[in-house]
């Protein structure tokens, strides 16, 4: 699962045969680091090997050890049946006749109508790309790359033409942040390899950052999004308590790294201005070295290179790094309350082993529709088709969300929609509810 890498060659297992039966009771004893297995279409795999070669890293897969995978291996990969001879050496048996298709708390009817809903979005085309949609972004991308030279270039490094330049930047380095989203996802090209290539130009050459630690990262968030030690996204070190659960165990238990009943006011402190400057890049070096992902380091050093090459005759090294430096800072706000405003106010919770589209919609929320929203989030904004449909390209979820909609009326789950201005808010008022729930455990349980 995932699409972080390229696949090589099918592993061998000498871990059982491919014609035992087991119980849910007997696959959710192995979903352990050293003893995984899971469950794709009723077969049994044994992954503990395959784990640490899967190209999206470890930690997404092994996620799902000791639980029925099916509905996120057929999310992440755009090609189900190419990847099953990568399977085919870890089967080990599959699901007694008498055990039930979904494990735990999933809901086979929703599931199954998922299922249906699906193949319908396939029959309609909505899984192939536009191509001259995405040659567009990324013409729009470079454009505004060279708009902030010609800047400096024309009218010199007054202070005016110095903050246009930096805003030219800072929505070039944005927008290319949505690109490379897309090409991540796989959502572009039907071949893989190229989906790989171009994102490894776009998210190093043009953004200086790392395609492998992005996937890495990424697709853990699919995989669980909102799931505390799994969603690397709500592993907040301590800075913040999230949601309704974790404060109260921090305060139950006396924990009190930072004045939490106060974080929805320091997150303007520390969040919007320092995760994609600070945070972002302190992990991207050190996944570079610590992986000796050379490949990536290039694509790194060439992003640098460029832009010192640019901007060093006009600025020299500190005014350039000085530049770079408020361009991180001014587009990590953009970031943060983009990628918040969907998640931060929704539940967040321990593992519950929802089925896909329940775990999704608790997680998820979607920003009203309009032509700057959507350009603005990088369709973002239609989070919940984003999550249950990671691979469709980005154009289609407009196409989409209705089918979605009449998919959770069914079923009555909750389909939200907000202003963007009221997801912004939410972001606050949610940390500022979380706070208060740990005040309140704290000082009186």
């Amino acid at each position: 699962m995932g699409g972080g890498g390229q696949l090589t060659e099918p592993v061998e297992t000498t871990s059982g045969r491919a014609g035992n039966v087991y119980t849910w009771d007997e696959v959710q004893k192995h979903c352990h680091r050293t003893d995984q297995w899971l469950v794709i279409n009723r077969k049994v795999y044994n992954i503990t090997q395959w784990a640490k070669r899967h190209p999206g890293g470890w930690r997404v897969i092994s996620h799902y050890a000791g639980e029925d995978a099916t509905e996120a291996f057929v999310a992440f990969h755009p090609n189900p049946k190419w990847v099953q001879k990568f399977l085919k050496p870890l089967l080990i048996g599959e699901l007694a006749a008498t055990e039930p298709t979904q494990d735990r708390n999933k809901n086979a009817a929703i599931t199954e109508d998922f299922k249906a809903l699906r193949n319908q979005v396939e029959s309609l085309g909505l899984f192939r790309a536009q191509p001259l949609f995405f040659c567009l972004h990324l013409g729009h991308v470079l454009l505004l790359e060279l708009m902030a030279w010609m800047t400096v270039w024309i009218w010199g490094t007054s202070w005016s033409s110095t903050l246009l330049c930096s805003l030219f930047l800072t929505i070039s380095q944005a927008q290319a942040g949505w690109l490379q989203h897309d090409f991540g996802h796989l959502s572009v090209f039907k071949m893989s390899r190229w989906n790989h290539m171009l994102h490894k130009f776009i998210i190093g050459h043009l953004k200086g950052a790392s395609a492998n630690w992005w996937n890495h990262r990424h697709f853990q968030h699919h995989a669980k999004p909102n799931v505390f030690s799994k969603d690397p996204d709500v592993n907040m070190l301590h800075v913040f308590v999230l949601g309704e659960t974790q404060p109260v165990e921090y305060g139950i238990k006396k924990i009190k790294y930072m004045p939490y009943h106060r974080q929805h006011q320091y997150f303007f402190l520390v969040g919007p201005p320092l995760l994609i400057p600070v945070y972002f890049h302190i992990q991207i070096i050190s996944s570079l070295i610590s992986r000796r992902d050379w490949v990536d380091m290039a694509w790194f050093i060439s992003y640098y290179l460029r832009y010192f090459c640019c901007y060093i005759p006009f600025y020299g090294l500190l005014g350039s790094v000085a530049l770079i430096s408020f361009v991180r800072f001014l587009e990590s706000h953009w970031f943060v309350w983009v990628t918040q405003m969907n998640h931060l106010p929704m539940n967040i919770e321990h593992e519950k082993q929802q089925d896909w589209v329940s775990m999704q919609l608790d997680a998820t929320c979607n920003i009203e529709q309009s032509h700057f929203n959507d350009w603005f989030s990088g369709h973002l904004n239609f989070q919940i088709e984003h999550h249950l449909f990671p691979t469709m390209p980005r154009h289609n979820y407009q196409v989409v969300a209705p089918l979605v909609r009449a998919l959770c009326e069914k079923h009555g789950i909750p389909y939200q929609v907000k202003t963007l201005w009221r997801g912004f808010g939410d972001v606050v008022g949610s940390l500022k509810t979380s706070g208060d729930l740990w005040l309140d455990a704290y000082l009186h349980k």
